[in-house]
């Protein structure tokens, strides 16, 4: 049996950073943008009262501002529409039009999927646990180099 090879710290943070700009680079397909892919991946899989742009915003950690160009642009691309109903109150609800969802079928985060898929339970729960540590201290960095109060 071959022996478990370590890996410092240091390196396993820039393999990380290097895995975090490869995923970011293959979300420019399609003509979308990342920042696109992400808020119609959360239109289609979220329910009727979260489908709204302040909602996303929330979702992402992001100003209202950015992810409101964001929505504007998948409604100008066909992918994403006004809901025909529109509850009471101030929020546009939103859904994921048929052009979007046939884009979904070629969404470049499904070859991710296919690896992760192929991962056993223990590896995917490793993984979780790691991603999750790696997400909350960057978004602790975040906060204190933005300002804002946690």
């Amino acid at each position: 049996m071959a022996a478990k090879k370590t890996i410092s710290a240091p390196a396993l943070a820039e393999r990380l950073e290097l895995a975090g700009r490869s995923l970011h680079s293959i979300g420019y397909a399609e003509g979308l943008y990342p920042a696109q892919w992400t808020a119609l991946r959360y239109f289609a899989k979220s329910p009727d009262g979260a489908r709204t742009a302040s909602s996303l915003a929330r979702f992402q950690g992001l100003a209202n501002g950015p992810v409101s160009r964001t929505v504007r642009t998948l409604i100008q691309k066909e992918l994403v529409r006004k809901a025909a109903h529109q509850p009471a109150g101030r929020a546009e609800h939103l859904e994921v039009a048929e052009k979007g969802y046939l884009l979904l079928e070629r969404d470049p985060i499904r070859s991710l999927v296919e690896v992760i898929e192929r991962m056993s339970d223990r590896e995917r729960g490793a993984l979780a646990s790691a991603l999750e540590a790696v997400i909350g201290i960057a978004s602790d960095v975040w906060a204190k180099e933005s300002g804002e109060r946690r």
